[in-house]
């Protein structure tokens, strides 16, 4: 479970992927629709698309000529659930 939450928190380490995944929680789907809203070049947005999904937070489905990307909010709901979690846990001393 640390290990699949550390690669998730790897994913919003950056700031264009973590623009990305807003605006595909906001309904943009297509990378043809998410380039003309980033500074960035459509081989650097596939690049960052392609890490999304490789680490599980969004899934690409082809329609056609288009790839349409969805977030995956279950596992966004995962990683809230384990900080709070971490956030809750109590105070011990480590005894030497």
């Amino acid at each position: 479970m640390k290990q699949q939450m550390a690669e998730y928190f790897k994913v919003f380490s950056d700031a264009n992927r973590l623009e990305i995944i807003e605006l595909l929680l906001k309904g943009e789907t297509c990378g043809c629709t998410l380039i003309d809203k980033l500074p960035i070049s459509q081989p650097t947005l596939s690049y960052h698309l392609k890490t999304i999904t490789k680490h599980g937070l969004a899934t690409a489905k082809r329609e056609g000529n288009w790839i349409k990307h969805f977030i995956d909010r279950d596992k966004i709901n995962e990683m809230i659930q384990f900080l709070e979690q971490l956030r809750d846990m109590e105070e011990t001393q480590c005894s030497l």
